[in-house]
Parts: structure tokens; C-alpha cells; sequence
């Protein structure tokens, strides 16, 4: 199974952590949007994508490679993505990738050190995360989407 995971980390790189222990797992290639050569996707059988969360939504330079990309047909994705406090707001970028005719079979989300300013007077930095066990779950959630994508 051949695997890409394009992904925007900003700050304090939590993102890019998540991506490369995603990767080993998964023998994936690791991108940024701007690295990716658009035609080489269909050659991919999953492509994951994740960024932080910036004011409640993924990055904006994630959102406008997807918007940007052309339509697959049954193109199998995975979502994945640090946060300050909260889950994921995946059904924005879900809804992207499915208009791109991509199948979304999974999403990940684990709390990511957060330098905000307001988050750190509410007591919500999250010092040391992600965590060893953060760490573990996206190696477990890696293992699980394999098994998925193999089994579809």
C-alpha cells in the first residue's frame, strides 16, 4: 500500500511529530502542500492530511491545496490534526475532500502544545503534549487505518 501524508506544521511542530510517527507505521511519504506534485496523487492508495488548529479551523494553506486539487474518484483519505482544548473541527475539511471525491475513513486529533496567549492565562497550554501517549494512539490509530484500507 503506498502512503502520503500531506501536512502543515507551524510553531512548536506538534503536527509534523504526529505525521512522522503516522509515517513509520504506515511507510509513508511526508509532504507539505507546496511539495506535492498533484499528478503523482493517483498513484497513492491513502493520502492523509493534518495540520493544527488555528482560530477553530486546519490551516489555511492545507484548506487551499485541497480546494485546489482536481476530483478523484473514490480517493481514500484519513484526517488528522493537534488542538489547543477541544476535538478536531473535522466537518469542514471532511466536506473539501469529499468534493474532491475523496473517501474519508478515519480522523485522528490529540492536544498540541499551545502558546496562545488567552490559553495560557486559562490554564490550557497543554505543556508536554503531544504526550508519549498521544504519541502511542497515533501509532495505534496508523495500525487500525492500515487494517481498514486493506480490508476495504
Amino acid at each position: 500500500m503506498k502512503v502520503l501524508i500531506i501536512y502543515v506544521s507551524v510553531f512548536q511542530g506538534n503536527t509534523k511529530k504526529v505525521a512522522k510517527t503516522m509515517a513509520e507505521v504506515l511507510d509513508a511519504q511526508l509532504l507539505e502542500p507546496e511539495e506535492v506534485i498533484i499528478d503523482s496523487l493517483p498513484e497513492y492508495d491513502l493520502i492523509g492530511f493534518g495540520s493544527g488548529i488555528y482560530w477553530g479551523r486546519f490551516y489555511k494553506r492545507l484548506r487551499n491545496f485541497i480546494k485546489e486539487l482536481p476530483n478523484f474518484q473514490s480517493k481514500r483519505a484519513f484526517i488528522f490534526g493537534t488542538c489547543g482544548h477541544k476535538e478536531i473541527p473535522s466537518k469542514p475539511i471532511e466536506k473539501l475532500l469529499l468534493k474532491k471525491g475523496f473517501t474519508v475513513v478515519d480522523k485522528f486529533s490529540c492536544l498540541g502544545f499551545n502558546t496562545f496567549f488567552l490559553s495560557r492565562l486559562l490554564g490550557r497550554s497543554n505543556i508536554g503534549r503531544p504526550s508519549i501517549e498521544d504519541f502511542e494512539r497515533a501509532r495505534e490509530f496508523a495500525k487500525n487505518i492500515q487494517e481498514k484500507v486493506k480490508v476495504q
